[in-house]
């Protein structure tokens, strides 16, 4: 840049901000709301392609002919070495890619090279590479993220059994299944202060259904945990498992994602499991390693276990008045949820079948209970409220049904007669 270009650049920059360096003192909202007025407008730039003035270049371009005593030569354009640095980015691009970088010090560089063109730093049609921005970058010491502070993580342990559950899915053994080879997964749930196992269990896949049945088990044999902490996987972040474990009390607690320090005992189990269950015995049918994984819990249950230096199972049991046992109506509380707006035959449609509503529910959003596996129980809660089970449509027994007035007495006397007897679990 010739000396001529260097001082018709430093007449256009007095000319921007001749409005804040000029007598007249302004207020601070009036400086900002006159800034962003002077960067939302389109300028004829001398010697450059750009037509557009950040918020920062005009605040420095006051600041240092301030500084300079207001000499018209600090706005000269400051002259450059090439040696480490790129031509691709200029002057202004450079002051705001400082700024953005120095407010973003975290972020990789692909989303910082995102934001300076949302923010328009980069201007569009303009074309910096990101090796070019990263040597920039590092001639300004500002390509590494800062250094960051060590987490704390200290050691813990639930104080009383079934404080907290964790909860975790390990690939197991291929085992054969219909004459081909299946790999199997195994789903445990360890309880924190004891070690003891509630349950594990080989399946065939790690999906909320095998999750769900495993917890289920758990819940059965060793009662209620008050937390259940578990991985950031699909299974357990579905609302299915929110659902039921809210519906029990349960507080769900879920792993920080890429920490897997959080589940230090049962990724530790697991690695008991692979040294002295898996590597000495074989297994051709996945109802034989869930036999043999049975057998083998048992003698664990009864061994000192290195960390707490107690059998699991003896101190699970010392305070036993602290475990709540499993609801007698828990199969109710694993069912699944469904809403489904009443039409006006009264009939509903879930899971490709057809079943009957109340009349006085017709046009009505109700909630449906029901487990995949018992299609002819499906209860109907409205406003809080039981309905009993809806009735599978049979359009040969409404052909014979009367109709009138006082057909829904009638419905709702049939109804009670017909589930006498059933309890019906009302969640509120």
């Amino acid at each position: 840049m010739d000396d001529e270009l260097k001082k018709r650049v430093a007449v256009f920059r007095f000319g921007v901000i001749a409005d804040f360096v000029g007598g007249r003192a302004l207020g601070r909202g009036e400086t900002e709301s006159l800034i962003r007025q002077k960067c939302a407008l389109r300028w004829q730039i001398p010697g450059s392609a750009r037509s557009r003035i950040s918020e920062s270049t005009v605040k420095e371009w006051v600041k240092r002919y301030r500084e300079s005593g207001h000499k018209l030569e600090s706005l000269y354009p400051k002259g450059r070495s090439d040696r480490g640095k790129t031509r691709a980015i200029d002057q202004d691009t450079a002051m705001g890619l400082i700024a953005l970088r120095k407010e973003m010090r975290e972020v990789s560089l692909p989303a910082l090279m995102q934001q300076a063109r949302q923010r328009k730093i980069i201007i569009p049609g303009m074309k910096v590479t990101y090796s070019a921005l990263y040597r920039f970058l590092q001639a300004e010491g500002l390509a590494d993220k800062p250094s960051c502070i060590p987490e704390d993580r200290r050691k813990f342990e639930a104080e009383y059994p079934n404080d907290i559950w964790q909860s975790d899915v390990m690939h197991g053994p291929y085992v054969g299944v219909n004459g081909k080879q299946r790999k199997t997964y195994l789903i445990a749930f360890l309880d924190d202060r004891s070690r003891l196992v509630a349950h594990a269990e080989f399946y065939l896949h790690e999906r909320l259904g095998c999750f769900v049945d495993a917890l289920r088990k758990a819940l059965l044999m060793r009662g209620i945990p008050r937390k259940l902490y578990v991985d950031n996987g699909p299974a357990f972040r579905s609302h299915h498992l929110e659902h039921i474990c809210a519906s029990l009390g349960i507080v769900l607690v879920h792993a920080r994602a890429y920490q897997p320090q959080g589940k230090g005992k049962v990724e530790r189990w697991f690695r008991t499991v692979r040294e002295q269950f898996l590597s000495v015995l074989n297994f051709n049918t996945l109802e034989d390693i869930n036999k043999a994984l049975q057998l083998w819990l048992t003698r664990y249950h009864e061994t000192t276990h290195s960390g707490t230096g107690q059998e699991p199972l003896k101190r699970f049991a010392e305070n036993m008045e602290c475990v709540r046992p499993a609801p007698k109506d828990l199969e109710d509380h694993f069912r699944n949820v469904a809403k489904r707006t009443v039409a006006q035959d009264r009939t509903i449609s879930l899971s490709g079948r057809l079943y009957e509503a109340p009349v006085h529910l017709i046009g009505r959003q109700v909630t449906l209970l029901y487990h995949e596996h018992d299609p002819a129980r499906v209860e109907i809660i409205f406003c809080g409220k039981t309905y009993g089970f809806a009735g599978i449509l049979d359009v040969n027994v409404n052909c014979r049904v009367r109709r009138g007035k006082d057909s829904f007495e009638i419905e709702a006397e049939n109804n009670r007669q017909r589930y006498q007897g059933g309890k019906l679990f009302c969640r509120r």
